[in-house]
């Protein structure tokens, strides 16, 4: 399972101090691959570092920035289609999440 997170948006609150407001989750269910050897060493020229790639249903994706796994937040660096139903998301981890 992981969390599809949309973005943080900012506001005001009542005294009308802006503040920040945390996206919104949706629960859903993923299946976790490993980064390749050779899709790691890729993405390392452009400064990306991925972590984690996870299986999801294309239709369940609505272009959220960001997962939650394990307590953890990262960043969707790039998304792919697998084939007709499948898109794999490929995150690397925030370093303030």
């Amino acid at each position: 399972m992981i969390y599809l997170v949309s973005e943080e948006k900012s506001g005001k609150n009542e005294y009308g101090d802006p503040i920040t407001i945390p996206g919104q989750k949706r629960k859903i269910f993923a299946t976790k691959k490993s980064i390749t050897r050779n899709e790691f060493y890729q993405a390392a020229v452009t400064d990306f570092r991925p972590e984690l790639s996870f299986i999801i249903w294309q239709h369940e994706y609505k272009g959220e920035p960001n997962i939650k796994f394990e307590e953890k937040t990262y960043n969707i660096i790039r998304t792919y289609e697998t084939d007709e139903k499948e898109l794999e998301l490929v995150c690397q981890g925030l370093s303030n999440g």
